[in-house]
């Protein structure tokens, strides 16, 4: 089977092409200052990304096992099973990679703004008590923001989720046109074998009823069986050619 109608290649540059999106993306994470609303919702599109990834992943992972337990009849080798654990493990491992990374990123960004806020200024009660105003307006506004970022992320999820199933979707249709063609092979293959077998059966006959004959026969028939068909060509020749 060609790489270009195998299945898991297929998969394989998809995925692949999601997690040069993900590293790309967590590149763009780390060079935005921790505390702030862009920080926080490109953390939450990393963590969405890591997720769909593992799980395109895991189901690939899914295939292998299957074709394992039958190589010759999928077209590849025990090397070429190997060297496809081997991708996925280096694929899981750099996904799981990039959540750590955000993922203490997140903690500290968390323990970055408590301290901020512990720190700030208690000489005048005046005081206080405007940066608390400030304080419970910002908490609204955050809150109020979260909320519509998560409507926002709810959506892309779900697009993603489409794009993901329409995907599998196409993936299917490769898989059984591949079937269809392999057991269409196998329907011919059988029929000619069944035809070479019947034709060797006659021609063993055949053979076998000439020999009976020729056995028969003897020296003096067959010398008088060849002089009569000479005799035969002779007058078929002159009938052809002179009447």
């Amino acid at each position: 089977m060609s790489s270009a109608q195998d299945p898991f290649e297929i998969v394989k540059e998809e995925i692949q092409e999601s997690i040069d999106r993900l590293q790309s993306s967590f590149y763009q994470w780390q060079n935005i200052p921790s505390v702030t609303s862009g920080r926080v919702n490109l953390t939450k599109e990393l963590f969405i990304a890591c997720e769909s990834i593992e799980w395109q992943v895991d189901e690939l992972d899914k295939t292998i096992s299957v074709a394992a337990r039958d190589p010759g009849w999928y077209g590849i080798d025990e090397s070429e099973l190997e060297k496809r654990r081997r991708w996925t493990s280096s694929a899981r491992t750099q996904v799981g990679n990039v959540r750590k990374a955000v993922e203490a990123g997140k903690t500290q960004s968390i323990n970055s703004m408590r301290q901020e806020l512990m720190t700030l200024p208690n000489s005048h009660t005046n005081e206080t008590s405007r940066s608390n105003q400030y304080g419970h307006q910002d908490t609204d506004d955050f809150i109020s923001s979260e909320s519509d970022t998560q409507m926002l992320l709810i959506k892309q999820q779900d697009e993603e989720l489409d794009e993901l199933s329409a995907s599998v979707q196409r993936i299917g249709g490769v898989g059984l046109t591949i079937h269809e063609e392999l057991a269409g092979q196998e329907k011919i293959i059988h029929e000619l074998g069944f035809d070479m077998e019947s034709t060797s059966n006659r021609l063993d006959f055949v053979q076998k009823k000439v020999a009976l004959v020729m056995k028969k026969a003897g020296a003096k028939g067959q010398m008088m069986m060849i002089a009569f068909l000479v005799i035969l060509f002779i007058v078929l020749f002159t009938l052809v050619f002179f009447t």
